[in-house]
């Protein structure tokens, strides 16, 4: 049978699968998706506003801009919407000399998204037809990219973002990408682990060059369909996280838009890529069931094995309609390539999400992790996760943060003081969310002073909702004012 026999056959079967889905989609239960309500209600405008009110002190040279993306549907949510498929939008604030110059939000300009809005979508080329793009906002060979896993090439943004473009890495990027390539400090690439929804029998090990363009794409056997979410690199491996939750048929003509589910069937492994090797030199390593969202970070040991830091879930996705199961904990996997046998090590029995580390660490040994509190009884409203954790994971201390009732933070990220600050020299920046005020404050701590007082708050007047990854971008220029201030709100 032709290519040209097995492309239309392929495509009227998607067709027919389509057509039933959205007819089963039809017998869902009505009720307000979770995810769209309350704390994680999406945002109805694009705001710029400029001067913002800064309480204590922005310490000197923390200049340049804090990207922080997440899904806020435009329309209204339809029966079988999931969280991690809203459409982008992409929220930044830009820091210079003590100042908080602007605040601004955008929309990316989906093709479904630019069409809901009446505006014209976002110029340059797509693969596929699902061009949603609101998982994370990364640095890839000096320019800003907003990333998401499984479907859509990434979107590059302005500094100012005022402008976007879908952009496949420069005609380099051939497939899917992630919402999680990982920026090796010591050799300037950036790595990813990318799957396909429609690829079920593979997926991929992408290496980008310092310079922004693919320069290794390597396909790695695999079965079911497994939803790879994050990765990790050492100086020698790159770590697939091949875990039992997979691409499910049932859930799609159930109607379901996430149609990822709990599949104990699937075998739970950890494979160990040499950085330059094929596919077939995979070191598979078995593990006991669960799944990892998140890693920190992974090194290799002198004895051979590799130490691995995730958040990890027994189960997830096990009901028919998805969803969380238990709250994810802190553990370190112990890989040993001689045995093929991972052992996991509990760190901290809390619940908790969203792992960081001092990136100049990646793929190296590290200190500290951290994390974010969620509600150990899986309150998706977020109520009563108020902390922001410190782990010491050479003492096996934890450290908390404590922002108060209804104030709920999200993932923050370490920003270095200096380029030879020690590892935890530096300071923590990410966005609280008040509840009872309907307001969010950009935040920024004193890593060493961990527990004290913020040395600085930004206070913005409206709501964020919780979203998903931010990061940080060091000043290449200074920041200067939003482009037409005319429209700013003071």
């Amino acid at each position: 049978m032709s290519n040209r026999v097995q492309s239309a056959l392929r495509a009227a079967a998607e067709v027919g699968v389509g057509l039933w889905a959205a007819c089963n989609r039809l017998r869902l239960p009505g009720t307000a998706n979770p995810f769209v309500v309350g704390v994680h209600e999406p945002m109805r405008e694009e705001l710029t506003v400029v001067d913002l009110p800064v309480t204590g002190a922005i310490p000197p040279g923390l200049n340049g801009l804090y990207l922080k993306m997440g899904a806020n549907p435009v329309r209204p949510a339809t029966r079988g919407h999931d969280w991690f498929l809203g459409d982008g939008m992409v929220h930044g604030l830009a820091i210079e000399d003590g100042r908080a110059l602007w605040y601004r939000n955008c929309w990316i300009g989906s093709r479904s998204a630019a069409a809901a809005l009446g505006r014209p979508a976002a110029p340059g080329p797509r693969r596929g037809g699902n061009d949603t793009v609101n998982t994370n906002v990364v640095e890839i060979g000096g320019r800003i990219f907003a990333v998401v896993e499984a479907g859509s090439i990434p979107v590059e943004l302005s500094r100012t973002l005022e402008e976007q473009r879908y952009n496949p890495l420069d005609g380099t990027l051939t497939g899917s990408f992630t919402g999680h390539p990982h920026h090796d400090p010591l050799t300037g690439e950036t790595h990813a682990i990318a799957y396909d929804g429609r690829v079920w029998d593979s997926v991929r090990h992408v290496v980008v060059a310092p310079t922004g363009q693919v320069v290794r794409d390597r396909a790695i056997a695999v079965e079911h369909g497994p939803c790879i979410h994050d990765c990790a690199i050492t100086t020698r491996f790159v770590i697939v996280l091949d875990l039992p939750v997979t691409f499910s048929f049932r859930a799609l003509l159930a109607g379901y838009r996430f149609p990822f589910r709990w599949n104990p069937a699937h075998r739970a492994r950890v494979g160990l890529l040499p950085r330059r090797g094929e596919g077939a030199d995979i070191l598979w390593c078995d593990v006991e069931p669960c799944f990892v969202f998140h890693v920190a970070n992974a090194y290799d040991e002198a004895d051979g094995t590799v130490t691995l830091d995730v958040i990890a879930y027994a189960s997830v996705f096990t009901a028919a309609g998805g969803g969380l199961d238990a709250p994810g904990r802190l553990e370190r996997w112990t890989i040993d390539p001689a045995t093929r046998r991972v052992e996991r090590q509990l760190l901290d029995a809390s619940a908790q999400e969203f792992p960081r580390i001092d990136e100049r660490r990646f793929g190296q040994p590290h200190r500290y992790a951290y994390t974010v509190s969620v509600p150990a009884d899986g309150n998706t409203q977020l109520a009563g996760a108020t902390q922001l954790y410190k782990h010491d994971l050479q003492t096996g201390e934890r450290h908390v943060q404590e922002f108060g009732p209804d104030r709920i933070p999200g993932e923050f990220v370490f920003v270095p003081a200096h380029a030879g600050a020690e590892e935890d020299e530096g300071w923590l920046l990410g966005l609280v969310i008040d509840t009872a005020n309907e307001t969010t404050d950009f935040t920024v701590l004193d890593a060493r002073a961990f527990g004290s007082p913020p040395l600085a708050q930004i206070r913005l007047g409206h709501r964020i909702p919780p979203g998903f990854h931010g990061n940080w971008f060091p000043a290449r220029a200074p920041a200067g004012p939003v482009i037409d201030p005319q429209n700013a709100v003071r």
